[in-house]
């Protein structure tokens, strides 16, 4: 591995402050989970972002959340065959197997992927296009209503959509319908520091 970055000080000394600091603090917590396993309160399904940070807006602790990041906070449908789904793999391993009570869809402002979905992409084709058409309905949902912020209207219909997708997975619906899994949608705007979370009325309110 090549070693020459000079970038790569600030991680070190991010790491040994880490360990001169926050581990002793933690240690008996971090014991604790390896010895006796994970169980989060909640998954949370967010954007890649790297200025959303979920268990810093939440408040969580290491143990707390099972978190799935990806472009756009996107889930999509269900679809099991032999291709690779990374989402579809994680949200089966954190409800089938970590049987977590409840689900937070995160979206935020200033998505940079739901600004390509809006504007085009100028250059991220590979993987990125056939990835953002999964929310497609949701740009067509933002954008039929004329709203004054496409974008914002935009990145609320995504989240409704991966809360819509959600339900196409049969052990999901199976334990919503049961009571035993909670759904809930949410978006963090970077630039206020305010989270609002979708009502039933279907308007995201401030949590």
């Amino acid at each position: 591995m090549e070693q020459n970055d000079p970038g790569l000080d600030l991680f070190f000394a991010g790491y040994r402050q880490f360990r001169a600091t926050v581990w002793p603090e933690r240690r008996k917590l971090f014991e604790t989970l390896a010895r006796d396993g994970q169980q989060p309160r909640a998954l949370v399904i967010c954007c890649s972002d790297s200025r959303v940070d979920p268990a810093m807006v939440f408040g969580a602790a290491p143990g707390e959340l099972f978190t799935i990041r990806n472009v756009a906070n996107l889930v999509p449908a269900y679809g099991p065959d032999g291709a690779h789904h990374g989402t579809s793999a994680a949200l089966e391993f954190a409800v089938r197997v970590l049987q977590v009570p409840r689900i937070i869809v995160l979206g935020h402002a200033m998505c940079g992927g739901v600004h390509a979905l809006l504007h085009g992409f100028p250059s991220a084709n590979d993987f990125v296009v056939p990835w953002m058409h999964i929310a497609t309905e949701a740009r067509t949902r933002a954008l039929a209503c004329d709203p004054v912020d496409p974008q914002k209207a935009c990145e609320e219909e995504t989240v409704k959509l991966s809360l819509r997708n959600l339900r196409t997975f049969p052990w999901v619906a199976e334990r919503v319908a049961e009571g035993r899994l909670g759904l809930h949608g949410g978006s963090f705007d970077i630039r206020t520091g305010l989270l609002t979370m979708l009502g039933d009325d279907g308007n995201f309110h401030p949590a």
